[in-house]
């Protein structure tokens, strides 16, 4: 079974995680251990590689920082689990359709456990509840090897969702854990969504110092 290290990096500022995941990446060899990070980010909007200007409508003094992530723009803040999964795709035995697939797969396991139905969307990828995005998806792959990951809502202020067109998605509402009975600590919730990811990658994890 592989083992995959966790860090624990806390609230943090986003464009400082997104350059030390890059770097991360690009210096990876073949032996380097595969890697999560989890954090909660200061507020912010992130656009994807698809990104158009049109999908902020009013993003106010919240920054937008351009990424290389897939996709299009979504909002990060507190109370929000966002999960960085550098993974060597070919040591994991997935490709990128799989990589995508166990996170929802993941995710929605996790919500059921909470009381909460759930499902991935063959047009965008993500979870929803109904109509309503919970967690969303965006992944670069470089040299066989991906990072970025996914963003899940727990108990946040969704108002910022507002702001955007989520994903470049007209009129996509958004949604929480906590709002759907499931509980506000973003600790249960990530020690869950640890216990998901490990059974989809048939993986186990190692705690690393952040």
């Amino acid at each position: 079974m592989i083992e995959v290290g966790v860090k624990d990096l806390g609230r943090t500022q986003y464009e400082g995680v997104f350059h030390a995941m890059k770097a991360f990446t690009a210096s990876r060899t073949e032996t380097t251990p595969d890697e999560i990070w989890l954090t909660e980010h200061e507020p912010v909007f992130t656009q994807g590689q698809a990104g158009k200007a049109e999908h902020l409508l009013a993003p106010g003094s919240i920054p937008v920082v351009q990424t290389d992530r897939g996709g299009q723009v979504t909002y990060h803040g507190p109370g929000q689990i966002v999960g960085y999964l550098m993974f060597d795709l070919k040591r994991l035995g997935v490709s990128v359709r799989g990589l995508v697939t166990g996170i929802e797969e993941a995710v929605v396991s996790l919500l059921v456990d909470y009381g909460i139905v759930a499902a991935p969307r063959a047009d965008a990828p993500g979870v929803y509840v109904g109509g309503a995005k919970i967690a969303a998806l965006g992944l670069r792959v470089r040299r066989g090897c991906s990072y970025h990951g996914l963003a899940l809502n727990v108990c946040m202020d969704l108002e910022p969702f507002s702001r955007i067109n989520p994903c470049g998605l007209l009129d996509m509402q958004v949604t929480q854990v906590c709002d759907l009975g499931g509980p506000e600590d973003l600790g249960a919730v990530r020690s869950l969504l640890l216990d998901k990811l490990a059974g989809a990658y048939s993986i186990r994890f190692r705690t690393l110092d952040s």
